[in-house]
């Protein structure tokens, strides 16, 4: 089984700090998403995060973002160093043998960096969209993470589902690692949960999921762990990640709808890095910054919070 455990926080922080690329704040371009990821590796973040959605609709209009696995090969690419990731691929819209090889690729490309977020989807108005089925999400998502895990850790099924039929399937060529990405769950739904506990390296919640406060993590924690121990799994070997929303001087504005689901972090970089401290208390081993302005300006801003979190306490 891969770990996310291998990877280390830079500068022997107390834990691992990245942050989610824009996804419909504005419309970026590549030259843009490129600039952000050459920035955030060079200020010393450990993790890039993409989302993995094709369209949304509000009383505001339609927005659309970049679509995800092609992103992530670019940022592959371009970067040298950074964990690279997407938070979380939904297992609805490609078929799981293609995910698998999906996922190897980008793997490849950048060297063994990616870690592989899973979920099922959620979002009703791209799955009508695109013509992705969506009933029965969480059993359709059963059946692909056993063949996309399955896939990636020893290379062939031979599965016969009541939505997937693979016969006979082998993964050609191989990735990096031999067992392939450390998976990640994004999602803490109780059939979720006994699903992918027995076989993840790590779960993801959001911000809004918890109040976006360190506070807030106990029960989320609590949750996880008990799925943990009911399929049989010691939850210290799951390693624990959360979105943290952060507000920054000069935002863009663009986030005011994530308001009503939970309050941002915001502050002096000294205040920020001491609840992301707060956070690695509570046994969080990395968190997911969603910045407002995510911009390249706004990712420098986190230079001196990354600063300060690298300070001993």
């Amino acid at each position: 089984m891969a770990t996310t455990g291998e990877r280390r926080p830079a500068n022997g922080r107390p834990l691992r700090v990245g942050v989610q690329l824009p996804e419909v704040e504005y419309e970026p371009r590549w030259a843009d998403l490129r600039t952000m990821a050459r920035v955030a590796e060079a200020i010393g973040l450990d993790s890039l995060w993409v989302g993995d959605h094709h369209l949304y609709r509000d009383a505001d209009g339609s927005r659309g973002p970049w679509e995800a696995w092609t992103q992530l090969a670019g940022i592959a690419a371009v970067t040298e160093r950074i964990a690279i990731g997407p938070l979380v691929a939904a297992t609805s819209f490609h078929k799981p043998g293609v995910l698998a090889r999906m996922a190897t690729m980008v793997d490849e490309i950048s060297g063994g960096r990616l870690v592989l977020g899973l979920g099922a989807g959620w979002n009703e108005t791209e799955y009508r969209a695109f013509g992705f089925d969506f009933d029965e999400r969480v059993s359709r998502f059963e059946e692909a993470f056993t063949i996309v895990r399955t896939l990636l850790r020893e290379g062939a099924i031979d599965f016969a589902g009541r939505y997937y039929t693979m016969r006979d399937c082998e993964l050609l060529p191989r990735g990096p690692r031999p067992g392939g990405p450390p998976l990640m769950l994004g999602s803490i739904g109780p059939r979720m949960l006994r699903i992918a506990m027995p076989h993840v390296d790590a779960w993801n919640a959001w911000y809004a999921y918890y109040g976006n406060t360190p506070a807030g993590i106990g029960q989320v924690r609590d949750l996880v762990d008990g799925a943990c121990r009911e399929v049989g799994r010691d939850p210290a070997t799951v390693e624990r990640t959360v979105a943290v929303l952060l507000h920054l001087d000069g935002r863009l504005g663009t986030r005011d709808f994530d308001r009503v689901a939970a309050p941002p972090l915001a502050g002096p970089p000294e205040l920020v890095a001491e609840t992301l401290r707060a956070y690695a208390r509570e046994g969080i081993a990395e968190v997911q910054l969603v910045i407002d302005p995510i911009t390249p300006a706004g990712i420098e801003q986190l230079a001196p919070i990354l600063e300060a979190l690298d300070r001993p306490a």
